[in-house]
């Protein structure tokens, strides 16, 4: 070696270097993986490795074969090891141990080598960077007792033995692993010990036992170097799980730790050819087959596992994570898609031809109904094993059609319940489900079927649930209970239908008998269903007709309605097989029918004139409570109605509900001795006379008759009220007339009656009509004192309605057509200053108002060219008033706006001891 560096000084410097490359590049943390291979090859089988620091020189023993000359070759070439085929065939391991020490010796029970940079330096004459497992000297030691050879590297300075020992406890597994000549490794004080149990492997460590399932597969490569079949080369592979959970971080072994990253739930170690730093595997046919036939080893370790636990070997979706990785993964996927290892009930299939369902109790529940069923957990890794995913529709198809026992349908409800809980998708495709009945036929779903709570006393087709099939799964896709108000529903399509299967020639007398028999046990309620209306019944001629157009014989209302009523009478006998209230909840009538509905949409119940009554309301009616069938009362029979009406309690409500149906419907098409109710007033209404006849004695309670229409107090949103002031033909009080006439004001200032025409004449203070263009609306009480009664419309004491009442009724304000001017002398005099007016004040609890009046002796207007003589008036604001008590009265009622109480203040200006007694 010497001469060949003398005879080439380059060929020192390339020495130097590729040893330096070594170092720091393939083999910079691979110190022990290197030693324990070379350790595992001297050993042969079953050798043990330790490891343990001596003054801070790293010693590594091995059993095994000891150095040889050969061995010694090996160690100081670069590119020559001794062996024949597996990792160490180039020679270039041992450099690792130029990492962590730049003098290594290797001691053996039959000799030792020693190497050396310093010794190198020495005999070379160079400095810094020598080759240093070039030259090999002669090493005097032995190993330890029960070990054949022994590594010792005194350590460098800047590495710390502490990191090192960590960092070889953490690689101890993997090395026991992936060499099988080692079992046992010794680390300081602390051992990692390998038991093989078939193709089961446990590795015992200080910290614990690690159990890992493991396959291996050899066989010799094809004569890919033209060698020979006695050259071919020796491969191996072998596939460990990890028992105990997922691998992380895993890499291809070869059988040592490489840089392949691979994404597969296993490890693989196998010979592979790698580079020299040992770090990549080298592309080409040796490395296709080897990984090849481990991708075709594969199932057998999925078999080694629980059928289970099998999914948890296939490899998950996602992106290759090397060359290698992308290569094996897609020869493992085909060897997994083609091998029967997925676990079915009797046996196994192969992905390709299997089929998952959600849930192994489904599995059970389904037996042999599907073909190539595995009991395996659906996982999404089974989809790149083209395995068929059946969704729950799919199975609802699958099971349609089939005859299974009632049981069977149990225990398959039993398992597709916790499904249904969670998957809003399976529980609509679960509405297909079949269901067997009771009678023998399957239904194909749940919605609609009902679980009979029981034993039924009916003959019936109704879809009951079979007793051995009733699951609470079915309730919650729509079966419900079958108590008898269920029942009752139950039969809703078949009533509905019932008149025309009965005008087609079927028997509808079951049904009929069943649906009354229903009715009774359920205790059925008038209008509760009011479908049940649509059963069809047998009239007094055998005609066949809806319930609600039929009538108890001798039901009393029959006697109020027309002759030409379309009301049937039910036949005598099927009257009398059934209790009267049975038929009375199937819409049979016994009296006048309600109508009910708590949410009303529209005006869609059949009552006359509905539509009318819904359009009169500002906002839609929330609730209908109707009397139905009244456009068949005839017109003078509405006495005795109104009587039958008030008489029974559900008719009475509906006739007093606010806003009602029943009594606008009243108020509006009813007679009362010839003439609508709302022409009418009541007897105890007298503010209302002359304006409105009293009613007829009719004998009903007068809330009855309020709630027909009949008057009771002024409707100002009648135009007709204005007509009736109008009358000449009428003697309406004046009291009555100021009434109405205020009430009309109120209504127009509050924008009631935008739209009320004009009349064309109005009713004076006198009670007289006038027509409306003499007319005159009382704003100011001093013109009576000048304009005749007969043309003063008057709204009462109130004046500020008078306004409201002018426009109403088109008329002029008195104060606007009446203008006087006062003449005459006049005094100015304080109310302070009148002694009658002070003590009138104080008895009438008044204030005695500031300022005072002008007091004439005699106070005269005039009007145009005449002189009109008054007792007060009242000219731009300035009260007027003549020295008198009618003058003096008024004009303080007018100052103290106290109108209405003028004649009280004229008797106390008059005598104040009248008053007081």
């Amino acid at each position: 070696m010497l001469a060949s560096w003398r005879d080439s000084p380059t060929r020192f410097r390339e020495d130097a270097n590729a040893e330096e490359d070594l170092v720091l590049g393939g083999y910079r943390d691979r110190l022990l993986v290197e030693l324990a291979q070379n350790a595992a090859d001297a050993a042969g089988a079953r050798g043990t490795l330790r490891v343990s620091f001596v003054d801070h020189e790293l010693r590594v023993a091995n059993t095994g074969h000891s150095l040889d000359r050969d061995g010694v070759a090996s160690l100081a070439s670069l590119r020559a090891s001794s062996k024949q085929h597996g990792v160490g065939r180039f020679g270039v391991g041992f450099a690792a141990v130029l990492t962590v020490c730049d003098a290594p010796r290797v001691v053996s029970r039959h000799g030792g080598v020693a190497f050396s940079a310093e010794r190198t330096r020495s005999v070379t004459g160079r400095d810094g960077r020598v080759p240093v497992l070039r030259l090999a000297w002669p090493a005097d030691e032995q190993p330890p007792e029960g070990f054949d050879t022994e590594v010792r590297l005194p350590l460098r300075g800047d590495v710390e033995t502490g990191r090192l020992e960590a960092e070889f406890e953490r690689q101890a597994t993997d090395l026991l692993l992936a060499l099988d000549a080692l079992d046992t490794i010794e680390i300081g004080d602390r051992t990692w010990h390998r038991d093989d149990d078939g193709p089961r492997i446990h590795i015992h460590g200080p910290d614990g036992t690690t159990h890992w399932l493991v396959v291996r597969e050899h066989g010799e490569l094809d004569d890919l170097s033209g060698l020979g079949a006695e050259a071919r080369p020796q491969w191996t592979a072998c596939w460990a799980a990890n028992a105990d959970g997922p691998l992380d971080d895993e890499v291809l072994h070869a059988p040592t730790r490489t840089d392949e990253r691979l994404s597969l739930p296993a490890r693989l170690i196998a010979t592979l050819p790698v580079e020299a730093d040992r770090r990549r595997t080298r592309p080409g046919p040796a490395r296709d087959t080897v990984l090849r036939h481990a991708a075709r080893a594969y199932p057998k370790l999925v078999e080694l596992l629980d059928p289970a636990e099998r999914t948890r070997l296939v490899p998950e979706p996602g992106f290759p994570l090397s060359e290698v990785d992308e290569q094996l993964r897609k020869a493992v996927l085909e060897a997994l898609r083609t091998t029967a290892w997925l676990p079915t009930r009797t046996g196994t299939v192969e992905p390709r031809h299997a089929k998952t369902v959600p849930g192994r109790e489904l599995v059970d529940a389904l037996d042999d109904t599907i073909d190539g069923l595995t009991t395996a957990e659906h996982d999404p890794r089974l989809q790149a094993l083209d395995v068929t995913r059946l969704t729950i529709a799919d199975i609802v198809e699958r099971v349609t059609g089939i005859d299974r026992p009632p049981t069977w349908w149990h225990r398959l409800y039993t398992a597709l319940a916790p499904i249904a809980d969670v998957d809003r998708d399976a529980r609509e495709a679960l509405g297909a489900l079949p269901v067997p009945l009771a009678d023998g036929r399957t239904r194909p779903g749940p919605r609609g079927t009902l679980i009979a709570d029981d034993a039924l006393d009916v003959e019936t087709d109704l879809p009951i649930v079979h007793r051995d099939a009733v699951h609470p799964l079915l309730e919650r896709l729509g079966a419900r209970h079958a108590n008898t108000a269920d029942l009752l529903d139950s039969t809703r399509d078949d009533v509905e239908r019932s008149l025309e299967d009965a005008e087609a020639g079927l028997d509808v007398d079951k049904l009929r008998d069943t649906v009354l028999t229903l009715v009774g046990e359920a205790g059925a309620r008038p209008g509760e269903h009011p479908w049940l209306a649509a059963l069809a019944l047998p009239d007094d001629t055998g005609e066949q007709r809806r319930a609600d157009e039929l009538a108890l014989p001798g039901a009393r209302f029959l006697d109020l309605l027309d002759d030409d009523t379309p009301l049937g009478v039910l036949r005598q006998d099927v009257a009398d097989a059934w209790p009267r209230h049975v038929l009375h909840a199937v819409g049979v009538l016994d009296g006048f029918a309600i109508v009910v509905d708590e949410e009303p949409h529209g005006p869609d119940h059949d009552l006359a004139d509905e539509a009318g009554w819904w359009d009169a309301h500002d906002e839609p009616p929330a609730r209908l409570t109707a009397v139905r069938d009244l456009d068949l009362v005839a017109d003078d029979a509405w006495p005795a109605a109104l009587r039958l009406l008030a008489a029974e309690p559900d008719t009475w409500r509906a006739l007093h509900e606010p806003g009602g149906y029943t009594g606008w419907w009243i108020a509006h098409h009813a007679l009362l001795a010839g003439r609508a109710p709302r022409d009418w007033r009541l007897e105890t209404a007298p503010e209302l006379a002359g304006l409105y006849d009293p009613v007829p004695p009719i004998d009903v309670d007068p809330s009855v008759l309020t709630a027909i229409g009949v008057r009771a107090t002024f409707d100002v949103a009648d135009e007709e009220l204005l007509d009736r002031l109008g009358d000449p033909d009428r003697e309406v009080p004046a009291g009555t007339t100021m009434r109405a006439h205020a009430a009309l004001a109120r209504a127009a200032r509050d924008g009631e009656l935008a739209d009320a025409e004009p009349p064309y004449a109005v009713r004076s203070l006198t009670g007289q009509v006038v027509p409306a263009a003499e007319g005159l609306v009382l704003d100011a009480p001093w013109v009576l004192g000048v304009v005749e009664a007969e043309r003063v419309v008057s709204a009462g004491p109130d004046f500020a309605l008078a306004e409201p009442l002018a426009e109403l009724l088109d008329l002029p304000l008195a104060s606007e057509v009446i203008v006087g001017a006062v003449a005459g002398p006049a005094e100015s005099v304080r109310w302070a200053d009148l002694g009658a007016v002070v003590d009138g004040c104080d008895l009438a609890g008044i204030p005695v108002p500031p300022g005072g009046p002008l007091v004439h002796h005699k106070l005269t207007v005039r009007i145009g060219l005449i002189d009109h003589e008054v007792a007060w008036w009242v000219e731009d604001g300035v009260v007027h008033c003549v020295d008198s008590t009618t003058g003096l009265a008024r004009a303080l009622a007018w100052t103290v706006d106290r109108w209405p109480d003028r004649h009280l203040l004229a008797a106390v200006l008059e005598d104040p001891e009248s008053v007081l007694s």
